[in-house]
């Protein structure tokens, strides 16, 4: 293609798509309800009349919301562009439980059963239809009563919502961001007249223009005033809310300063149900304010009981006698008295046991009934320690008061009699010593020898020795003293068949023997025995294992013990402390043995 046709092409192609409009964008749908259900349990529709009473009170109620041309776009002469949400119809299902007589948790979703529309193009966008049923944004809710109480002349309540963005922005019923709201919430009433205010600040999430208006923080209030009728049972009068963005300076615009006038009423049947039903319409046609509104109710509302007509003056509420003109507790059956601050009121029981204060002993102390008058009304002690049973670890023994609650109230004992009290036992139930260290006082000494070898594994727990592979012999010394025995942990050896003693392999046995006797002057008699195995001749065995004790005795009279203290006998086979059939239990039965035979009084068995 020649260059003039190639550039005179673009021009025309750019002169063309020059002067085709701009194709409109689509924007999205937003939570556009203005109508924000009260709490259930309310007297309004959209205030609130803060009926907070009861701890665990539950109120559950359904709320049916339909509005007409909610939005809709207008043309510069104020005609209806078209309606994006032409008829909207929801059910919102709600509960809501106070706590305390003045904490109110709630809860509302709301359900979009129907809704349609037309696609309108406003500000240059294209918006379609509401036509989905889908869920809206639920809300959470929490308040809690700063003074006054239901059916008072003046009730102030704090409190926030918390939107979950859990609707649906092509379905026009969420915002697709969470929103959030303190609110100050007012109530109160006279005689006949209800009224209710509220005001608050949403944080919305969406912050951007829509259509001719704006989607953004806003700033919401509303105020409703009735009449109280048939008893209280019917609430007749109007509402009004409204809200107005207060970002961009946007504030009270025509388009996002939406306000509603709604009539309602509302009827209580029976004790716990409640119905109610309103017409309304936009007074400044902001976004989200219909031209009609029509809501119907239904709530269950337990206990929700009337406030006390004034007392007649021959009224007797509580049946004592004395008309509530001049009861000063006209709930409560009392006694008579001069004083119009106590007159009709029982005797005073500060701690509410039923014992009066003036026969009391323990008048702030709840107690029972006793014949006692220094224990009546005091709580029970049965063992009269001045400790009550309730707190007594021991109810049924005298003890000492204490700030342990396992010891307190019990006598001072030593279940294992080792001189340390219970108290401070910390092994109450096994004998030990007295420690410094609470974790050990009491308990039983790990190494009684002090050997260094716990008691556990030691043979010898009592008797200081040596630590040794063989468990029978672990701890243990070469000699020591039991129970009228000095006991050896190694054999006095000699050469085979003689009486000779094997110098090397035996001293070191033969001097703890020594150093025991040496040790033990009070033993005057020692029997040294020998024995033998079964092998040989039981005769030659008999005279080989005396001559073996003697040979001992010879050694230890050699080193110092008087032979007067020594005696030599010897048994061959007679008395094996093992089997014979074995070389083990051979070795054991080839042995010596020394028995205390006598001592002066007051020596020692160990």
């Amino acid at each position: 293609m020649a260059p003039r046709r190639f550039f005179a092409l673009m021009f025309v192609t750019s002169g063309v798509l020059a002067a085709t409009p701009a194709i409109a964008q689509e924007q999205p749908g937003y939570a556009s309800n203005h109508f924000n259900p009260s709490e259930r349990g309310s007297r309004w529709f959209a205030l609130d009349s803060l009926d907070l009473k009861g701890d665990g009170r539950l109120a559950l109620g359904l709320v049916n919301d339909y509005s007409y041309r909610s939005v809709a776009g207008y043309e510069p002469d104020g005609d209806v562009a078209g309606s994006v949400v032409r008829n909207q119809y929801y059910a919102h299902l709600g509960a809501a439980v106070n706590l305390a007589d003045r904490f109110r948790l709630a809860l509302n979703v709301p359900l979009q059963v129907f809704a349609d529309g037309h696609t309108a193009t406003i500000g240059g966008r294209v918006h379609r239809p509401a036509r989905d049923v889908a869920v809206g944004d639920i809300r959470f809710s929490g308040d809690v009563r700063i003074f006054g109480e239901h059916n008072d002349a003046a009730t102030l309540a704090l409190g926030a919502e918390f939107y979950f963005p859990s609707g649906s922005e092509s379905a026009y019923t969420g915002d697709g961001k969470p929103r959030f709201s303190p609110r100050v919430l007012f109530a109160g009433r006279t005689s006949a007249i209800a009224y209710a205010a509220r005001a608050g600040f949403q944080f919305r999430g969406r912050d951007e223009a829509w259509g001719d208006g704006y989607i953004g923080n806003n700033v919401f209030y509303g105020a409703s005033v009735g009449a109280l009728l048939a008893d209280d049972k019917l609430v007749v009068g109007p509402e009004l809310f409204g809200s107005t963005v207060v970002v961009n300076d946007r504030a009270f615009e025509k388009r996002t300063t939406p306000l509603e006038l709604l009539l309602g009423v509302h009827y209580e049947v029976g004790e716990n149900i409640r119905l109610g039903a309103g017409v309304g319409t936009a007074l400044v046609r902001g976004y989200g304010a219909p031209v009609a509104r029509g809501l119907l109710s239904l709530e269950w509302v337990p206990g929700n009981a009337k406030p006390d007509a004034p007392a007649k003056p021959t009224d007797d509420r509580d049946g004592d006698g004395i008309p509530d003109c001049e009861d000063a507790c006209g709930f409560t059956p009392g006694n008579k008295t001069d004083d119009p601050n106590t007159n009709g009121c029982p005797p005073a029981d500060a701690d509410r046991d039923g014992i009066p204060d003036a026969a009391d002993a323990c008048p702030l102390v709840p107690g029972q009934a006793s014949p006692d008058a220094k224990a009546n009304g005091c709580p029970a002690d049965s063992d009269h320690d001045g400790v009550p049973d309730a707190e007594d670890a021991c109810p049924t023994e005298a003890g000492k008061r204490s700030s342990d609650p396992k010891r307190n109230g019990c006598p001072d004992r030593d279940s294992d009699g080792d001189g340390v009290l219970d108290a401070e036992d910390a092994c109450p139930t096994a004998a030990g010593v007295k420690t410094t260290d609470p974790k050990t006082n009491g308990c039983p000494d790990p190494d009684r020898d002090k050997d260094g070898i716990p008691n556990d594994a030691d043979a010898c727990p009592d008797q200081p020795g040596k630590a040794d592979p063989d468990p029978k012999k672990n701890g243990c010394p070469k000699a020591f003293l039991d129970h009228g025995v000095i006991k050896i942990t190694e054999q006095v050896r000699f050469k085979t068949g003689s009486a000779e003693i094997l110098g090397k392999e035996s001293d070191e046995v033969l001097g703890a023997v020594l150093d025991v006797l040496k040790q033990n002057t009070k033993i005057t008699k020692v029997r040294v025995e020998g024995h033998t195995d079964n092998k040989g001749d039981a005769q030659q065995n008999k005279n080989l294992s005396k001559a073996r004790a003697g040979s001992v005795v010879a050694w230890l009279a050699a080193h110092g013990i008087d032979k007067g203290r020594l005696a030599a006998d010897g048994f061959g086979a007679e008395k094996p402390i093992a089997t014979n059939d074995t070389d083990e239990g051979r070795t054991a039965n080839r042995r010596v043995e020394f028995h205390v035979e006598e001592e002066q009084a007051g020596g020692s068995g160990r």
